[in-house]
């Protein structure tokens, strides 16, 4: 043992007390406004479907299209994985996990519609729509066949749509409430958000309807898509989308981006607008750093593109929509929406190719963390957080075994929740 060094301070403990008391106002706010990711799982997309159209065997339908679409233009793995450049390697986990899939869950997230993809009815068309939506989404969950996350697409807070938005938001959870109540997959998305006022708006309609049946304030939930270029910059040069998140007062889950919507407000053309336009990238950039550590979502748009025709048109768009969604992956825009049943052979393509070849490289990387083990990369408590919500967003989605990451890792799930959302300052997960 070495000589014991001898330890000075200068400075009173007042002083530290003094600063902590000084920085109290500034904890709580940091507590409340960067609560941290929530831990639930994240869809990996939103399908969208107008309320008009919307049927007990939608999900089912979905799956079953998609299906048919890989036995008509991709029978097996091998031309698959050739249509998209997926290696060989993981030709055959991809394609079989995505056919699984398909089967079990071909929806992770829908919206029933009643914004662009309804447009204007007459109010009882519009009212009748609704209520037969909640009837049917209770339905659902109640007899097994709803998908994780399910909801509605109001029309926005703008003046001319306003009561109508109002009054359908109403009447669908009326509906959930008279067949037993809000189930716990429950998405509401208000559209075209362009001033934070408007945010504040639909918390008061919420908080409203929770007074109104007794629920628990802040119950009710919703995103918010972000289809104009106000939504991003205000008219005073301020970032908009981060004072939408505040006016939300802890009930904003997500930030939709509206591919369409906001290229045609920045005046992109119709011929360019997709989600990798630069202007597309600038405007989630800024919603992504707005987001960071609020805990809401971030979620990418969609392409127009629809892989339907001919074989060759079809591998086509499937390139196309394959390559979009792994490029928001890499970018950590872990969700988006897919507009046809043909987007999810390669909406889950991507994404399970995209856990799969990390797999092991992360798991490694976790494991030798946790055994404070020497390699060629040195980690930190936030790479590590990185990693087991990556292996975390892998289990969720299908694309990882829980078996497979623990055999890798050492960890079971509860540890790389630890890892993922710990509490300031305490980590509690020590090596195996």
């Amino acid at each position: 043992m070495g000589q014991q060094e001898k330890v000075a301070t200068s400075l009173a403990g007042a002083v530290s007390e003094e600063i902590s008391a000084s920085l109290t106002a500034v904890d709580a706010e940091l507590a409340r406004r960067y609560p941290g990711d929530p831990g639930t799982r994240q869809p990996v997309h939103t399908v969208y479907v107008p309320g008009d159209v919307f049927e007990p065997g939608t999900l089912r339908s979905w799956g079953d299209q998609a299906l048919a679409a890989l036995d008509e233009h991709a029978p097996d793995a091998a031309s698959f994985a050739a249509v998209l450049g997926i290696p060989e390697e993981l030709a055959g986990p991809v394609h079989d996990r995505v056919r699984a899939k398909l089967e079990r869950e071909p929806v992770e997230d829908l919206r029933i519609d009643f914004e662009d993809g309804y447009g204007p009815r007459p109010d009882a068309e519009e009212d009748e729509a609704a209520a037969r939506a909640a009837r049917l989404v209770s339905e659902a969950y109640a007899n097994g066949t709803a998908a994780p996350y399910m909801g509605i697409r109001m029309k926005c807070m703008e003046a001319g749509v306003r009561d109508r938005g109002i009054r359908t938001t109403d009447v669908f959870l009326s509906g959930l409430m008279a067949a037993g109540g809000l189930p716990e997959g429950l998405v509401l998305t208000l559209p075209k958000v362009t001033y934070p006022e408007q945010v504040a708006a639909f918390v008061q309609l919420l908080e409203a309807f929770e007074k109104a049946h007794g629920l628990d304030a802040g119950r009710i939930g919703f995103e918010i898509q972000i289809e104009t270029s106000q939504s991003i910059l205000a008219a005073d040069g301020t970032a908009a989308v981060a004072r939408m998140i505040d006016a939300a007062r802890g009930r904003a889950t997500g930030l939709h981006y509206g591919t369409f919507d906001y290229s045609a407000c920045v005046g992109v053309s119709a011929a360019y607008q997709a989600s990798d336009h630069p202007a597309a990238d600038h405007a989630k950039a800024v919603m992504q750093v707005a987001a960071a550590g609020t805990g809401v979502r971030v979620s990418d748009g969609s392409t127009n593109v629809l892989p339907v025709g001919p074989t060759g048109q079809v591998h086509e768009a499937w390139r196309l929509h394959y390559g979009l969604t792994r490029r928001a992956l890499a970018r950590a825009y872990y969700q988006g929406w897919d507009m046809h049943p043909g987007h999810l052979p390669t909406r889950y393509a991507a994404v399970y190719a995209f856990y799969r070849e990390g797999l092991e490289p992360a798991a490694a990387r976790l494991a030798a963390y946790v055994a404070k083990a020497d390699g060629d990369v040195m980690d930190e408590p936030a790479t590590a957080k990185a990693l087991s919500g990556y292996l975390l967003r892998g289990i969720d989605c299908g694309a990882l075994d829980t078996a497979e990451v623990a055999r890798l890792t050492g960890l079971t799930r509860e540890d790389l929740e630890a890892f993922a959302s710990p509490r300031r300052g305490d980590l509690t997960v020590t090596a195996p």
